[in-house]
């Protein structure tokens, strides 16, 4: 039986799910989870994880980072420019990307990216994203670099477990995706937006209505309400905080694995609260040989494969590079409907 989807339910709201099943070793605790994620993931594209493991300390130290950062002189953070690395990883000024290419004119954000980096875990070895050799990190900020890298270390194994229930909720064995996943593609974003001038302005975004290149994103927020979701009708739908929680968003690699079952739906930010907001985004793939091509169990004879086959780091990397070097308008690989919905 092929896994496909007609007609997707609407949504009003993004759902929450108890991650806490996936934790432990009950198999029933974690089809509960995967049923829970199935649902969210096929006719949402997005989903609040309560329970997931990670220090709430941890997160308040990575928000107590960002204006450290973000305050430090211009020409400061200019020096550790993405374009300055080998891999475009470091600082991203205020109008350098422009999400939406359609109608968007800059967007009205600030960012620092790193990757994780070879690390020891409890004696374990967590081989590092290929492109750690980019990374930049400030010298003037103690602890910012220390506080950055715990954070890795900790989305990965989140992402561990996130990868283990996709593979449940499709009908597949936990660890189907462990060996095309463990030297994930793994990308940290810091992020500052200002308020955003009024009356609103879709040219002029915090960040453009657009979807995420890898296999699913797991975000925390401030308590800024800037972040919306587009729902099948073409609403805008508000993600706001939800204390302990991270929201979790499927990309376009997974999108692309599963024939579009699972939805990598078009979202926003729009900063218009009159006070600065930071998010923390991390944007988890595949590793960047493996073939993203739909799986068998998503295709069959009235449900053939939408899309091409393509290398997960190739397509990331070509991604990222065009939104620092043509981003007046939409990658190719982006005008294939992912299973979302339009902007």
């Amino acid at each position: 039986m092929s896994l496909g989807i007609d007609v997707r339910n609407d949504f009003s709201s993004v759902p929450v799910i108890d991650f806490g099943g996936m934790l432990g070793d009950d198999p029933a605790e974690k089809a509960k989870v995967a049923a829970a994620l199935r649902d969210a993931a096929s006719n949402v594209g997005f989903f609040y994880i309560r329970n997931h493991g990670v220090p709430q300390v941890l997160i308040d130290t990575m928000f107590s980072q960002a204006p450290r950062f973000f305050a430090l002189p211009l020409e400061q953070k200019m020096a550790l420019h993405v374009k300055k690395s080998s891999h475009l990883l470091g600082y991203i000024a205020m109008k350098d990307e422009n999400a939406n290419q359609l109608v968007g004119t800059g967007d009205l954000h600030e960012a620092f990216d790193f990757v994780s980096e070879d690390t020891f875990v409890d004696g374990q070895f967590l081989p590092g994203d290929i492109r750690a050799p980019g990374n930049h990190w400030p010298d003037d900020l103690p602890g910012f670099q220390y506080t950055m890298r715990e954070y890795s270390i900790v989305m990965r194994r989140l992402a561990r477990k996130m990868f283990g229930a996709f593979a449940l909720a499709l009908d597949l064995p936990e660890d189907y995706f462990e060996t095309v996943t463990d030297q994930p593609m793994s990308l940290v974003r810091m992020l500052y937006y200002p308020s955003q001038p009024g009356p609103f302005d879709e040219t002029r975004m915090g960040t453009g209505a657009h979807t995420d290149h890898e296999c699913f994103t797991i975000l925390a927020q401030d308590s800024v309400q800037a972040l919306q979701v587009k729902n099948h009708s073409g609403q805008w739908i508000d993600a706001p905080r939800i204390p302990g929680a991270y929201v979790v968003n499927i990309g376009d690699q997974m999108a692309r694995w599963t024939n579009g079952f699972f939805a990598s739906t078009f979202h926003r930010v729009a900063n218009m609260s009159g006070q600065a907001r930071y998010s923390i985004p991390c944007f988890v793939g595949a590793n960047p040989d493996t073939v993203i091509e739909a799986l068998p169990s998503c295709t069959g004879p009235d449900n053939p494969p939408k899309f091409e086959p393509v290398v997960a780091g190739e397509y990331v990397a070509s991604l990222i590079y065009h939104q620092f070097h043509d981003n007046s308008a939409p990658h190719p690989s982006k005008s294939g409907h992912l299973g979302g919905t339009h902007a």
